[in-house]
């Protein structure tokens, strides 16, 4: 059982930037580490995953914009966010698996989730 925690949520202006953490309770190296969000009124979607460090996935609305990285030492799983929209509000989660894919449930391990807010 691996236990997953985010933090580094918060309030930014449009424009802004921040760096979300997840740090697990055990080794995910071979896993896929993935970020997901849900904002009110909307289906949680996969933001971003990597997979054994370095097949990375991203959604179209924040490619260039957010870097997904993990620390295998620390591990943590790192999402930095720069350029933030109001459009990127949401809940973030980040969740783990043997495998990647776009369907939160399909995960086995996953985080309670950090609030980002963007304003304009």
């Amino acid at each position: 059982q691996v236990q997953l925690m985010e933090s580094g949520g918060g309030s930014v202006q449009a424009g802004g930037s921040l760096r979300l953490s997840c740090a697990a309770s055990g080794s995910t190296s071979t896993r896929c580490m993935g970020w997901f969000r849900q904002a009110p009124g909307k289906e949680r979607e996969r933001v971003a995953s990597i997979f054994q460090y370095k097949t990375t996935y991203y959604h179209d609305s924040v490619k260039g914009r957010f870097t997904v990285s993990q620390d295998n030492a620390k591990m943590t799983l790192y999402l930095q966010m720069n350029s933030l929209k109001p459009e990127d509000t949401a809940m973030y989660y980040c969740a783990s698996d043997w495998s990647c894919s776009d369907n939160w449930l399909n995960y086995e391990f996953k985080g309670q989730g950090t609030q980002v807010t963007v304003s304009s």
